[in-house]
């Protein structure tokens, strides 16, 4: 039980180091997001000043020209220090774009772009805000304005224009404005403006057009033909499939009492021949509903695919099925290199407890000797050496196993753990006690002993109990920690070599003399069937009673086993010994008056003119 209390208690401590360890880990990663994002705002913040200042500083260039050209050629000195101040804002002007440009490099793996998205398909990603506008709010008012074009029956891809603005290159659609393009825009696409923005023109009109195309009447009743040939061509699929099983079914049916003739294990009928074709029945079932389930599956997909407007469900429904078969056949593949160590590593212990059992065989048959050591050890160590070896196993071959690191998998464990700690305590101290049983050699089977209140045979000896069979051929299985904590008699462990004690004390009267006593008993005893001769029984004189002397017969025996039918015929034999003596046996002790009383010697042992004495009277 402390042992038990102490796995607890170190069980419950790993728990909870665990678990502050982990709300450590979990605070420290909270504060490192917070410092990031912090820092990322920061720099988002400086990119937005960068490009503020662009803006300030073009529209200064543009009063600075302007400036510049309206003065008249003789102001020459007015006109250098306008000249040299903007060619200032123009060096400046390209630091400040470098500078952006590092900025941008540096946050593209952090800032998240809006995509937009037209027809389900993503056409470009906006990453900067403008002017008011975030970048997700450019993105929505961008989708919403393709998406009232796309209603526009007479869209040609020329009626989309490209301008230039003051700080921007605009992209519109007859008097619409689809959207704006900005010198940091061009810095996140990596181009030029005017590059950007004719890409963005192409890729918005083969959109436009590409939707148009696939939502016409002509496309949608070809889409509505095709899917009709789908549906016709999975239904007749189903139908031969059906057809195809109840031939099958047919089959299994007709081939009963034939191929098919039930299922035994030894003398055991496991399945007769109908409940094998019920069986078959169900199992061809199964298989039929499988294949039509696969076949819906597969269609699906087909005709979602068909239509523009269900496309990305059909991917969706593919990939339910795909992905978690190639998450598998991956993961499969992975764990191939681990199968293999755990098989090799299988392997090995095998061998190595096939090993072991050679030398415990070789130890039961007696032909390898160790000194000290007896051969009923042999199974129960080689049994306690199997266990730790293949506990070893385990632990060099958990590592490898599949889940070994997930959490799950540990609290299972520590809870399984637990629960053996709770519910073995009990069997636990049997497995101790059976050990040292085995260790002490108190008895093997067959000996006769006496455990406790119980006497018979050992007929089994395991790990939690000790079976007896008792004279009455009465089964008593005692926990092993029972019999640790009881005496144990045993009958029959010198029984071979200097045999076992038969004894019994009878009381005879101060009139007999000791000497014919001990002869009659002796007589007894040698008249006794299984009591030996050699060495001779023999007579002790135990006590002096009052009105007896105590006198214990003790022979020897072989068969412990047969103690009560020996004492049975000893009885029998001290009763006609001493009868055909004459002597009377006072066991138990009674009182008697002998005047005018007969003696308790039985009548046939008594002489024919026998008479009872007749009472003393005095006078």
């Amino acid at each position: 039980m402390r042992i038990s209390t102490l796995l607890l208690a170190v069980t419950f401590s790993l728990l909870i180091c665990q678990s502050k360890a982990q709300d450590t880990a979990g605070k420290k990663q909270q504060t490192t997001d917070t410092i990031n994002n912090k820092v990322l705002g920061a720099q988002l913040n400086r990119l937005q000043q960068l490009q503020a200042e662009h803006v300030a500083d073009s529209l200064k260039k543009e009063a600075l020209e302007i400036q510049i050209s309206m003065l008249k050629s003789s102001d020459n000195t007015r006109k250098s220090a306008l000249q040299r101040e903007l060619v200032e804002l123009r060096s400046q002007d390209s630091v400040r774009a470098a500078k952006q440009k590092r900025q941008v490099d540096s946050l593209r793996r952090f800032v998240k772009g809006y995509p937009v998205i037209f027809f389900k398909d993503t056409l470009f990603t906006i990453y900067n805000r403008q002017g008011s506008f975030s970048a997700s709010d450019r993105a929505a008012a961008i989708i919403d304005r393709l998406e009232t074009i796309s209603h526009d029956h007479l869209f040609a891809a020329d009626s989309l224009k490209i301008t230039e603005a003051e700080q921007t290159i605009d992209l519109q659609y007859g008097k619409m404005l689809i959207m704006s393009i900005a010198e940091i825009d061009a810095l996140w696409a990596e181009k030029k403006r005017s590059v950007l923005a004719m890409q963005y023109k192409d890729v918005i009109a083969k959109a436009i057009i590409n939707y148009q195309n696939e939502t016409s009447w002509d496309t949608l009743l070809k889409e509505a033909g095709l899917a009709l040939l789908v549906i016709v061509v999975a239904l007749l699929i189903i139908y031969f499939l059906q057809r195809i099983f109840n031939w099958i079914q047919q089959k299994i049916a007709a081939q009963k009492d034939h191929l098919i003739k039930g299922l035994r294990i030894k003398n055991y009928e496991l399945l007769t021949a109908d409940r094998s074709v019920y069986v078959l029945n169900i199992v061809a079932t199964l298989v039929k509903w499988v294949f039509v389930i696969i076949i819906i599956y597969l269609a699906l997909p087909i005709l979602f695919g068909i239509f523009p407007w269900t496309k990305d469900y059909s991917v969706k429904l593919l990939s339910y099925f795909t992905t978690p078969v190639k998450g598998i056949l991956v993961a499969i593949w992975n764990y191939i290199p681990n199968l293999i160590t755990i098989i090799v590593l299988v392997l090995v212990f095998r061998y190595i407890i096939r090993f072991l059992r050679f030398i415990k065989d070789e130890i039961e048959r007696g032909v390898l000797r160790i000194p000290g050591f007896y051969t009923d050890w042999a199974n129960p160590t080689f049994q306690i050496i199997r266990i730790l070896v293949l506990a070893f196993m385990l632990i060099v071959i958990f590592p490898y196993m599949p889940g070994s690191e997930s959490p799950i998998f540990k609290g299972v464990s520590v809870f399984v753990g637990v629960l053996f700690t709770f519910g073995s305590a009990g069997a636990l101290s049997n497995v101790v006690a059976g050990l040292v049983l085995t260790y002490m050699r108190a008895f093997k089977i067959g000996d006769r002993v006496k455990i406790g209140d119980a006497t018979g045979d050992i007929i089994e000896k395991s790990l939690l109990v000790t079976r007896i069979r008792t004279i009455k051929n009465e089964v008593i299985s005692i926990p092993n920690s029972m019999v640790m904590n009881n005496h144990t008699v045993n009958f029959t462990v010198e029984t071979a070599d200097k045999g076992l004690i038969i004894y019994k004390t009878v009381t005879v009267g101060y009139d007999v003399p000791w000497r014919k006593v001990h002869e009659l008993l002796i007589a007894a005893a040698k008249a006794t069937p299984m009591i030996e001769h050699e060495p001779e029984p023999f007579v002790l004189q135990t006590n002096f009673d009052d009105f007896s002397v105590a006198y214990q017969i003790n022979g020897y025996t072989k068969h412990a086993s047969k103690q009560a039918l020996i004492y049975s015929e000893l009885y029998k034999n001290l009763q006609d010994t001493f009868n055909e003596a004459g002597i009377e046996l006072l066991s138990p002790t009674y009182h008697a008056v002998r005047d005018g009383n007969a003696t308790t010697t039985p009548p046939e042992y008594l002489p024919k003119d026998y008479v009872p004495p007749g009472f003393k009277i005095n006078r």
